[in-house]
């Protein structure tokens, strides 16, 4: 249990500091590190990837919180070691892009969330979405190969 909120905890905080950082050193005009295939870039998103949804921040909210909730609860009984990091991915990027929702403009649960790393025919996204994006891979391969969060005790 200890590995998964340091995982969500290290997650956490690499993405709030990076977001500090994209704020003061970013604009919305694309900053070229390797050419068109890595640039840096400011956006405020309210909704989901690919901007989609963006009327429905608030229920974006509420579904993070529920996630937080579920894994928090359901913590103490994982016993795979690969789930717990693959759940401590999926908990600490939530935390990430739910902290904006919460305390950024423009209002409580309504907060729009920073992205700033872009890629090719990829939106824009975040350290916290690609916590979220390792993790759901992790998460499909522990499945594929029937491995189990819990193990049963006979």
């Amino acid at each position: 249990m200890r590995r998964l909120f340091a995982t969500a905890w290290t997650i956490w905080l690499f993405d709030f500091l990076t977001k500090i950082w994209a704020l003061s050193a970013l604009t919305a005009s694309p900053r070229q590190i390797l050419g068109t295939n890595l640039q840096l870039i400011l956006v405020k998103n309210s909704g989901a990837a690919f901007s989609i949804a963006t009327g429905f921040t608030i229920f974006f909210s509420l579904l993070a919180l529920a996630v937080v909730i579920v894994i928090s609860y359901y913590a103490p009984r994982i016993t795979s070691q690969g789930w717990l990091i693959a759940l401590g991915l999926l908990l600490g990027g939530v935390l990430g892009n739910l902290t904006d929702r919460i305390f950024r403009e423009p209002g409580f649960l309504n907060g729009h969330v920073i992205d700033w790393i872009q890629i090719p025919h990829w939106p824009v996204f975040n350290l916290a979405d690609s916590a979220i994006t390792v993790a759901a891979l992790i998460a499909f391969v522990l499945s594929l190969r029937n491995i189990s969060p819990i193990t049963r005790v006979r």
